[in-house]
């Protein structure tokens, strides 16, 4: 994976760090490459999201980045499904 960019939403398991037992989120604001960090690892700053993809609290983290997976953000439907719930009204 090349250098992350704003916005871009990653899945942090524990491919990308042990402290990720429980999943999470995250929009990502910037890659901080002022920080001195191992081979393979970067330190990233960004927002922690929600079940249904709302910024919960800011972070910065140090992960792996092969362990980094590029998501869609979590919870937000997509057009063909909102489509779907908004014919589902009409009647």
């Amino acid at each position: 994976m090349g250098t992350l960019k704003a916005g871009d939403v990653v899945h942090l398991t524990t491919a990308a760090s042990v402290q990720f037992l429980r999943p999470i989120f995250v929009r990502v604001i910037r890659e901080l490459p002022e920080r001195h960090t191992y081979d393979g690892w970067v330190w990233i700053e960004g927002y922690q999201l929600n079940a249904t993809g709302d910024a919960v609290a800011r972070r910065e983290l140090y992960v792996r980045r092969a362990g980094l997976r590029l998501q869609a953000p979590p919870g937000k439907p997509t057009r063909s499904a909102k489509r779907h719930r908004d014919s589902a009204r009409v009647g």
